[in-house]
C-alpha cells in the first residue's frame, strides 16, 4: 500500500474515484455528442473562453484584492491560513449563482408558463444560503483559531526539554 501511494501520490479510493468521475463524464459526453454535436462543441469551446478569458482573470483579482484588504499585521500567537475560509464560500456561492442565475434574476420566461412556480423566491434562497456558507465557514475558522491558539499557548507553557527549572 505504501508503495503505490508513493508512487501515485494517493489512496487506491481517490484512483478509483476518479476513474469513475472520468467514466461517468464520458458516458454523458458520447450520449449528449450522438443528440446535438454540434450544441456541445459549441458549448464545450464556449465555456473554454469564457472560463480562461473572463473568469479566472476576475477570481484572481478578487483573490488578490482579499489579500491585501485582509492582510493582518504580525502579532504574537499563530494563525491559521485564512484566505480557504473565504474562498470555499465564496466559489460554492458561485457555483450557485453561474448554475441558477436565470432564476435568480427573473431572467427565465418559460419557466413559470411551463411549471406554473413562481421565480420570486430564488434570490432570497440564495442569499439565504450564501449566508449559511459564509457562517458555517467563520464559525470553522473561530474553531480552527481557538485550536491553533490554544496549542501555541500550551507549548509556551511547557518548559523547554533539558531544562530542570533551576535558576
Amino acid at each position: 500500500m505504501a508503495r503505490f501511494v508513493r508512487w501515485y501520490g494517493s489512496s487506491p479510493l481517490h484512483l478509483l474515484v476518479l476513474i469513475a468521475s472520468f467514466a461517468i463524464t464520458g458516458y454523458a459526453l458520447v450520449r449528449l455528442f450522438a443528440v446535438r454535436p454540434l450544441g456541445v462543441a459549441i458549448w464545450f469551446v464556449g465555456a473554454a473562453i469564457l472560463h480562461d478569458l473572463i473568469l479566472v482573470p476576475l477570481y484572481s483579482l478578487a483573490d488578490l484584492s482579499a489579500h491585501a484588504v485582509l492582510r493582518h499585521r504580525a502579532i504574537r500567537m499563530p494563525q491559521p491560513p485564512w484566505i480557504n475560509y473565504l474562498r470555499v464560500p465564496t466559489f460554492l456561492s458561485g457555483v450557485l449563482l453561474l448554475v441558477w442565475f436565470p432564476l435568480i434574476f427573473a431572467l427565465s420566461t418559460p419557466y413559470p408558463g411551463a411549471t406554473g412556480l413562481s421565480m420570486d423566491v430564488y434570490l432570497g434562497r440564495w442569499l439565504a444560503i450564501t449566508a449559511v456558507l459564509f457562517a458555517v465557514s467563520a464559525l470553522a475558522f473561530a474553531l480552527r483559531l481557538r485550536r491553533v491558539r490554544r496549542a501555541a499557548r500550551a507549548a509556551e507553557e511547557r518548559p523547554a526539554p533539558g531544562h530542570d527549572g533551576a535558576p
